[in-house]
């Protein structure tokens, strides 16, 4: 009896352990060869994507032209993409968006494999009709407490009439029945990435050379219908904030008061609706105010490490991206081109150009996401921190190509991977030569051998009831 039951326990905790691959943290998606080059051209945009492993699996479950075919508006340049991350039916949509001169909203839905647009600009961006316009969505995040933000990375001229930040109120609605809310609580910048910390601080970004990392800190953190009442917003500054791409120690300088108005230093603007709005980008140049500048900062991506929090940020000129310890205040490079290629051992050189994006995976992995072109040098790096210290310095660290887009023209854009489920992602492909965007899912699944022990486990597992059986 005691043999039997010694290895029915063996397999048991053989079988948990192999069955780990369905649990909240596990993923398959760190587990790959480092592709050795860029894809050239696919015969095929549906399933676009060179992979790093014959487990991964491709599909297209969004398309350009069958959203126009179904009726739908639809101005292109699909970008960055989220889902209904809590609430009622989590994880049952995606949300993505348009930037283009007519920005929008779209929302798939997972379970019926329907795309609509629930939300237009009225008119596209022209001369004499900027007041009614919205201008190149880029930013795609769920809040902590259960609506939608989207932000334009866009920037014209005086008085300014974009870079504003729109939370959806009511993301679940019938398509034309949201609600698309300005906060102008948040100061006018070229918005791309933007998080949100423990404690709800939201941070976000200036995409220009020598834009700033900002942060907003709301006066009601905990009340998603006041969040953006009152708040001051502040920018990152190392030293005295005048050398660029600086490292080290940090500090936040406030660029307007608690309740989010203008300091006496800053600097203000009236849009062409006669909105007055704190200019983000020109407050950080003003010499008490001054922000550490970095090049083209694009998107924001939060991880954490034993309860403690680190935010990363693409910066596409300098080829880099730099790690910000949130508890210590300091700021450090995490990628450049001295990293590691893992594919050969070498600095990776310029292999790796304009990383753009950032995503995270399930165990805290970083992706980097390269604005290039498709079908000649757009690739998607994984970076192999084993010990998570931020530093990509430790044997067997660096950075691989995890994927490498092949649909000519375009680039890729807004990888996400599913927080319900570990081995799940979607990328969009956005602007190719074709005129269709595409949304991929990409699928991670157990290697071949794991599922030979698993069923070899659930084998002895049934002889050793059957003879349980017989001894009765």
């Amino acid at each position: 009896m005691f043999q039997r039951k010694g290895i029915a326990l063996a397999v048991a905790g053989a079988l948990m352990s192999i069955a780990g691959g369905a649990h909240a943290a596990t993923t398959y998606f760190d587990n790959f060869t480092p592709l050795a080059a860029s894809a050239g051209p696919t015969a095929n945009e549906a399933t676009p994507i060179t992979l790093s492993s014959p487990n991964f699996s491709q599909k297209s479950i969004a398309d350009r032209t069958a959203h126009l075919a179904s009726g739908q508006f639809d101005s292109g340049n699909w970008d960055m993409i989220t889902t209904n991350e809590t609430g009622v039916d989590a994880g049952r949509y995606l949300f993505t968006v348009y930037e283009t001169d007519q920005a929008g909203i779209i929302r798939h839905d997972l379970t019926t494999g329907t795309t609509k647009t629930i939300w237009q600009s009225p008119v596209a961006a022209t001369p004499g009709f900027e007041r009614f316009s919205h201008v190149a969505f880029d930013a795609s995040y769920w809040t902590p407490w259960g609506t939608y933000i989207t932000a334009e990375e866009s920037w014209g001229g005086q008085p300014q009439p974009f870079g504003r930040l729109f939370e959806v109120t009511n993301p679940l609605k019938a398509t034309g029945t949201v609600d698309v809310v300005h906060r102008n609580v948040i100061p006018r910048t070229s918005h791309e990435g933007i998080q949100f910390d423990a404690a709800k601080n939201m941070y976000f970004i200036d995409e220009l050379n020598g834009g700033v990392l900002y942060k907003y800190t709301s006066q009601t953190p905990d009340n998603g219908q006041t969040y953006f009442s009152a708040g001051q917003t502040s920018v990152l500054r190392v030293g005295d904030g005048n050398t660029a791409n600086a490292t080290g120690a940090f500090s936040w300088v406030a660029i307007t008061d608690l309740n989010g108005d203008a300091l006496a230093e800053s600097v203000v603007i009236t849009d062409p609706n006669g909105l007055v709005s704190v200019d983000g980008r020109a407050s950080a140049n003003v010499a008490a105010l001054k922000g550490t500048d970095y090049q083209r900062p694009e998107d924001l991506q939060i991880q954490v490490v034993d309860g403690q929090e680190f935010m990363y940020m693409a910066t596409t000129t300098t080829n880099e991206v730099y790690r910000v310890d949130l508890a210590t205040q300091q700021i450090s490079v995490f990628v450049n081109r001295n990293t590691i290629d893992l594919a050969t051992g070498n600095a990776v050189g310029n292999a790796l150009t304009s990383p753009d994006n950032l995503a995270i995976d399930s165990e805290g992995n970083i992706y980097i996401i390269e604005d290039q072109p498709g079908g000649v040098s757009d690739d998607i790096w994984f970076a192999k921190d084993l010990n998570k210290d931020g530093d990509l310095l430790d044997a067997g660290e660096g950075i691989g190509r995890w994927a490498s887009n092949g649909t000519t023209g375009s680039e890729f854009t807004g990888l996400y991977f599913d927080p319900l489920n570990p081995n799940r992602a979607w990328v969009n492909i956005q602007h190719p030569n074709s005129g269709v965007d595409r949304m991929i899912e990409i699928t991670a699944v157990p290697e071949p051998e794991t599922y030979a022990m698993m069923g070899a486990g659930l084998g002895l597992m049934a002889l050793l009831r059957g003879r349980r059986r017989s001894i009765k």
